[in-house]
């Protein structure tokens, strides 16, 4: 090793103490994204029996199957969920083996939770077939609808948030948004039978609640209305409440903890609000005049669509 490089490399070790957050050498609690997502998978599998196997998924074999994978979970989950609970401040000084027994705990009331979980999918599913005349077969949605994926992601890490599992939950939805540019926090409360038609650009955070039977096209923001005070808002509800039967088409923004969407209301695209919306409302932005200037004279058409 040269000189160059010897000093270049002590600079960059130099840079790991002066800038420790963005450090975790000898870290006996680091997390293991890739496991994480192996998790997802399998308990993918266990959500859908038959549609992500390799290969053919036989009836006479499935308690086997699924046993196998709900052990893979439980071993691979739990070392997780100890190490994240490590990490924790109010753990630093804990028995490791008090940490793996709540973990432990932790696993066993999780997956108590996944006939619940497909209870619920059953009617995301079943949703986007009812709302979407592109959809020939819920077999479809289930295999290719991102929107479905991402919502499948968000039940999983959901449980868990309610759980109090650090870190883990937010990983796992991050995962699904990196796929499909849909970002829902685990943090958020979402009933039965929700659809994500198209889905891209779509965010959802933490303190939202969603009703039944809503209906979300891509480019929805239900958001904060303001974030400047940073941390001292943790825990305040500050973003929007939507009703039971809502439908919210492309480009709106809805923001603000405040901020309600009454039953059976109908946003139209683009929209921009930061105020209540009463049950049964139909709100739409005015469509702008288009201008037609003739490129050969002066001449010039406006067409109106509000008309």
């Amino acid at each position: 090793m040269n000189n160059k490089t010897e000093k270049l490399i002590t600079e960059i070790l130099d840079s790991y103490k002066k800038y420790d957050i963005t450090d975790k050498t000898d870290s006996e609690n680091m997390l293991s994204r890739d496991t994480i997502i192996e998790v997802i998978k399998e308990l993918r599998k266990i959500l859908y029996p038959g549609f992500f196997d390799d290969g053919k998924a036989r009836s006479e074999y499935i308690k086997f199957i699924v046993g196998e994978r709900v052990e893979f979970v439980q071993y691979n989950l739990r070392k997780q969920i100890a190490k994240a609970l490590g990490n924790q401040e109010m753990c630093r000084d804990c028995a490791k083996s008090k940490i793996i027994q709540h973990a432990d705990d932790i696993v066993y009331k999780f997956l108590g939770k996944l006939t619940t979980i497909r209870e619920y999918l059953y009617t995301d599913v079943q949703a986007a077939y009812d709302g979407d005349p592109a959809a020939y077969s819920t077999d479809e949605i289930i295999f290719s609808y991102p929107g479905l994926f991402a919502i499948t992601v968000y039940r999983i890490a959901h449980e868990l948030w309610l759980l109090n599992v650090p870190m883990i939950p937010r990983i796992m939805t991050e995962y699904a948004h990196n796929l499909t540019g849909i970002d829902i926090h685990p943090g958020a409360t979402i009933g039965k039978r929700f659809f994500i038609d198209h889905g891209t650009g779509i965010v959802i955070g933490e303190t939202t609640v969603i009703g039944d039977n809503v209906k979300i096209y891509q480019g929805v923001t239900l958001g904060a209305l303001s974030t400047r005070k940073g941390q001292q808002l943790k825990g305040v509800k500050r973003h929007p409440t939507i009703g039971n039967n809502v439908t919210i088409y492309s480009g709106t923004s809805i923001l603000g903890g405040d901020t309600i969407i009454g039953d059976n209301a109908t946003i139209g695209g683009n929209a921009f609000i930061v105020s209540s919306v009463s049950e049964g409302m139909r709100v739409s932005v005015r469509n702008p005049a288009l201008e037609f200037t003739n490129g050969n004279t002066n001449s010039s058409e406006f067409w109106d669509w509000s008309i």
